[in-house]
């Protein structure tokens, strides 16, 4: 088990070892207490790779199902590689 905190901030990285960016929050289900998404903010080249325009101020915080995540050590590390990235589901509210 780990503490929810120790994943926020910590770098998300794919499986070919592009960094995304950071781990920003999490999105928990409250009927078995399971962390389902995690909120990666994204750094300047992720967000043009993945086809975001990069705000002049602030970042950009896209939401991935934690069946992305393959392990957590000293970082994130993603099951998917950048292009595999583009087909995952968008998280709704």
């Amino acid at each position: 088990m780990v503490e929810i905190t120790r994943l926020f901030w910590k770098p998300a990285v794919t499986s070919d070892g592009f960094v995304l960016g950071e781990v920003h929050n999490a999105e928990l289900n409250m009927n078995n207490w399971q962390i389902i998404n995690l909120f990666v903010t994204l750094s300047e080249e992720a967000s043009k790779k993945l086809g975001f325009k990069h705000p002049y101020l602030g970042k950009v915080v896209v939401c991935l199902p934690v069946s992305a995540v393959a392990d957590f050590t000293d970082k994130v590390i993603l099951n998917k590689n950048i292009e595999e990235l583009l087909t995952l589901r968008q998280c709704k509210e």
